[in-house]
C-alpha cells in the first residue's frame, strides 16, 4: 500500500465517522439533545459540542488556521456536562459543528501524502525527530476514534428497535 492509500483510507474513516454523527445528532430535537447517555451523565448537546470544540482545536494543530471558537473550552472541554452553564443554543452548536468541520476538510485536501506525515503544531522540531509518529496522520486516526468513542456512548441513548 502507498502513502496515499493509507492517507485516503483514514480519511475515509474519518468521513463516514463524521457523517454519522452529523446525521445523529443533527435529526434529534432540542428536547431530544437533552438526553442523557445514562442517568446523571453527559447529555447529547454537551457532546455534540465537545465534539465541535475537539474538532475547532484540530485547526490550529493541523496547521490550517487560528481556532473559530476556542469560546468553547470553558463549557465543553474544561468542565463536565452542567458544571457551568451552557451559553450555546443547539443553533449556536449546530452551526459551529458545521463550519469547524467545512474547515477541517478545506485543509485536509490540501495536504499530500508527505504533509500528512509532518509533526503537528504541538510537538517541536526535536522532539518529532525522536518521536515521528507525532504526526498530522496519527492525530486524525486518533481523532476519528475519538468521534467514534462518543459516537458509542450516543448510541445509549437510542431506543431499542
Amino acid at each position: 500500500m502507498t502513502d496515499s492509500q493509507f492517507i485516503d483510507a483514514a480519511l475515509r474513516n474519518w468521513n463516514i465517522n463524521l457523517d454519522r454523527a452529523t446525521k445523529f445528532f443533527e435529526g434529534l430535537s432540542e428536547e431530544g439533545l437533552q438526553a442523557e447517555v445514562a442517568p446523571g451523565r453527559n447529555r447529547l448537546i454537551y457532546l455534540w459540542g465537545h465534539l465541535a470544540a475537539v474538532n475547532d482545536a484540530l485547526i490550529p494543530l493541523l496547521d490550517f488556521g487560528r481556532r473559530l471558537h476556542p469560546e468553547l473550552d470553558d463549557v465543553f472541554l474544561k468542565n463536565a456536562d452542567r458544571a457551568v452553564e451552557n451559553p450555546f443554543s443547539v443553533e449556536d452548536v449546530r452551526h459551529i459543528w458545521r463550519k469547524t468541520n467545512e474547515v477541517l476538510q478545506a485543509g485536509f485536501a490540501e495536504l499530500s501524502p508527505a504533509e500528512w506525515l509532518q509533526r503537528h503544531t504541538s510537538v517541536s522540531e526535536e522532539d518529532f525527530q525522536k518521536e515521528p509518529h507525532r504526526n498530522r496522520y496519527n492525530v486524525l486516526l486518533g481523532r476519528t476514534g475519538h468521534i467514534a468513542y462518543h459516537l458509542g456512548q450516543v448510541m445509549l441513548t437510542r431506543e431499542a428497535d
